[in-house]
């Protein structure tokens, strides 16, 4: 007897598309990303790229990469974009984990980007 398929809404992203966005949102890059879920890259391309889903095991260990529920992930739950002016990506990702960090390395991760700042306005300056 063949298997039943949910049917999908039409015009509704596919889980490859949300898993693609959701990956740039948090600024991973491929590579980054199935090595952070402890998968091969290929894998990871494979659940862009084709229909299915990633196995029970591997939902949950994306949607903690990615800081989104499972139920966002799976797009059962839309994902809440919040439309902040902080960081976005990679630089996010870098600054919630330099946020654990005690406070005395946190003040020289600060120092340092605002110097990087400061140099980069001095020099790209009109």
């Amino acid at each position: 007897m063949p298997k039943k398929r949910i049917p999908s809404d039409e015009g509704a992203e596919s889980f490859g598309d949300r898993l693609v966005r959701l990956r740039n949102a948090a600024g991973y890059s491929l590579r980054e990303l199935a090595e952070e879920v402890g998968i091969s890259h290929i894998m990871l391309v494979h659940y862009e790229k084709h229909e299915g889903y990633p196995s029970a095991q591997i939902v949950p260990r994306l949607a903690k990469a990615l800081h989104v529920s499972a139920d966002q992930l799976l797009g059962i739950k839309t994902v809440n974009k919040k439309n902040g002016s902080g960081p976005k990506g990679k630089m996010k990702r870098i600054f919630e984990e330099a946020s654990d960090l005690p406070r005395n390395q946190q003040d020289k991760i600060a120092e340092f980007v605002s110097a990087f700042m400061n140099q980069y306005r001095q020099t790209h300056a009109r």
